[in-house]
């Protein structure tokens, strides 16, 4: 780490030391550039230290309760399980502390200097890098500057965070208390993903949901299993339900809310803040910078430039899909098109969305309907993981898998799953989809047995009348 002030001039400046811009720093320096990483807090940013890494850890120990809850359907006898909370977050804790060393491991490996602090723009190659006393502590000029300033939980008005019972996914990654009662607003991934933690141990949970399904850019049929499944759990879910005002009295949180015409009022111990995210767009001299926003992100080309062309910006600050893979995505190929090597850009309709719920929900391309509004020949098929010779074995049987395909020309539009490592098949389409394979590369395609994978084929077969096991 640089201590003491200095001036360092470098071929690439990264601000944000997120999956994004740690990625863009490494692979910058991997193709000979000398690289400056900028991050004023945990190296590996919000997704590895408040976000993916240590939910992914709790979730674990909510499938782990899970499974030895219904040990006795396996023929194994064990006692009733009883959770400590508080290890289940410092067991999370740990986990992202441990990879957020890692990054600092990579990092120096590569040779790339890091320097923590806030990075301000000056002009188009200059930035100031201040300390946390607002101390201006290293000057850095370079030809090119990468922008991977991430994003945070968008706030609205009467919805405002106070870190106590109003909260965001940040204090819940640290709240090692479960609460009796919580309202969850919003039923994206992040709300969905922790309203599934708190029902599996036993917290009463309602869902808020303006739109009018939970996952609301998912599939219809995967949004109508999810909610079945919710239900299931005693989770409440109002769709197409609008939020007023939330007052908080600092023990407890009153929700004033709006649905079909109608005011009404929930109560909860804690609300969770889960209705989107907002870039950091602010205080980093975008305008000193030359650099155009809209609308409270950074608008970019389809090689991650915006429009100062020596600048880049990568992530979650250039808007949807804020997913860290993506980010990733963006780092690598903002490098190598800044060192000049031909560079294929990311197409979002070959990036698959994940949510880690039980069960889990998994899609990449096209849904039915964007489908059918694109004018394709869409043929759907599904299979349901009941016929699933290893569903059945793992006593997971819940959901299934939904393919969408080009009549006319077999290709492979869209995949959605819902169900036992949903997020792990996804894979397998995705490619295919990258390399614009057809049906009938899924089809010839040998798939092991039992596997959850066979239902892939399964399903692509059905769309074309030739599924086998349903």
């Amino acid at each position: 780490m640089t201590a003491k002030s200095e001036n360092i001039k470098a071929d690439v400046l990264v601000i944000g030391g997120g999956p994004g811009g740690y990625v863009a720093a490494i692979r910058g320096a991997q193709l000979g550039k000398s690289v400056v990483l900028v991050e004023k807090a945990e190296l590996g940013g919000v997704c590895l230290n408040w976000g993916c890494i240590p939910t992914k850890a709790i979730l674990k120990s909510a499938d782990v309760f899970t499974t030895v809850g219904k040990a006795s359907q396996f023929g194994i006898s064990a006692p009733a399980p009883e959770v400590a909370y508080d290890q289940v977050i410092a067991r999370s804790r740990k986990i992202a502390n441990s990879l957020s060393k890692g990054v600092a491991f990579l990092l120096k490996k590569n040779k790339v200097t890091v320097v923590t602090g806030t990075a301000r723009l000056v002009n188009n190659t200059n930035a100031v890098i201040e300390d946390g006393q607002g101390n201006v502590a290293t000057t850095v000029e370079a030809q090119h500057i990468i922008i991977a300033t991430g994003a945070r939980t968008r706030e609205f008005p009467g919805m405002e965070v106070d870190g106590n019972v109003v909260i965001s996914s940040r204090e819940a990654l640290v709240l090692d208390k479960l609460p009796e009662s919580i309202v969850v607003v919003g039923a994206g991934a992040i709300g969905v993903e922790f309203a599934h933690i708190y029902a599996t141990f036993g917290v009463q949970v309602t869902i808020i949901e303006m739109m009018d399904s939970m996952l609301p850019m998912s599939d219809a049929d995967i949004a109508k299993e999810l909610l079945r499944a919710f239900k299931r759990k005693k989770v409440k879910v109002l769709t197409s339900t609008r939020i007023t005002d939330i007052e908080s009295t600092g023990a407890r949180a009153t929700v004033t809310i709006e649905r079909a015409g109608k005011t009404d009022t929930l109560e909860a111990d804690k609300v969770l803040l889960a209705a989107g995210v907002q870039g950091n767009i602010e205080d980093i001299g975008l305008q000193d910078a030359g650099i155009v926003t809209d609308k409270g992100w950074i608008p970019v080309n389809s090689y991650l430039q915006t429009n100062v062309p020596s600048i880049y910006a990568i992530g979650d600050v250039t808007g949807n899909p804020c997913l860290a893979h993506v980010a990733s995505a963006h780092g690598v190929r903002a490098a190598e098109h800044l060192a000049g090597k031909e560079v294929v850009p990311v197409d979002n309709l070959n990036v698959p969305a994940c949510v880690y719920c039980n069960p889990q929900v998994a899609s990449v391309g096209h849904t039915e309907q964007s489908a059918l509004d694109a004018g394709f020949d869409v043929k759907v098929g599904k299979f349901p993981f009941k016929a699933s010779g290893k569903a059945l074995a793992s006593g997971d049987t819940t959901g299934l898998v939904k393919v969408i395909v080009d009549g006319t020309y077999g290709e492979l539009l869209g995949c959605h799953i819902i169900g036992p490592e949903a997020t792990e098949l996804i894979m397998e389409f995705t490619l295919a989809r990258s390399v614009e394979a057809t049906h009938l590369e899924i089809l010839s395609a040998v798939h092991p047995h039992p596997t959850l994978s066979e239902a892939i084929q399964e399903a692509v077969g059905d769309a074309f009348g030739e599924a086998l096991n349903i």
